[in-house]
């Protein structure tokens, strides 16, 4: 496309994009799209943005639901997976079969096998408290 607003992502790969931009701010501290090139998409930047609002609380979700273990100790990447899927719970955007299995992907294909079994227990475990 020339010259005019780019074709929206599938929300799968926007909220890979909102990943990406999510890690960026939560390792520099600067806005959500200054380090990125291009134009991001609006779903994936109004998913960072409601994310990065939320995170103090997202964070004590993901802390009380992984029994102790501070989401600060956990690695960028798994602390802004964990965000995602917490605020797609709380919000109920989607069902929660589809946060929690998105979030699982995202841990698979960016972090690791084991990343992706913690994600799945700390958000079964947030779906439960919220059942």
């Amino acid at each position: 496309m020339s010259g005019g607003a780019t074709k929206p992502l599938g929300r799968r790969k926007a909220r890979r994009q909102a990943l990406f931009l999510l890690y960026q701010w939560d390792l520099t501290g600067q806005p959500l799209a200054s380090l990125f090139e291009g134009e991001p998409d609006e779903f994936a930047t109004q998913l960072a943005a409601a994310v990065a609002a939320m995170a103090p609380t997202l964070d004590e979700r993901v802390t009380a639901a992984s029994e102790g273990w501070p989401a600060d100790r956990l690695g960028t990447l798994e602390r802004n997976i964990l965000r995602i899927g917490a605020y797609e719970l709380e919000e109920e955007t989607v069902p929660a079969e589809v946060a929690i299995n998105e979030a699982v992907m995202l841990a698979k294909r960016y972090a690791t096998e084991d990343a992706a079994r913690l994600v799945n227990g700390i958000l079964g475990a947030i779906r439960g408290e919220r059942a």
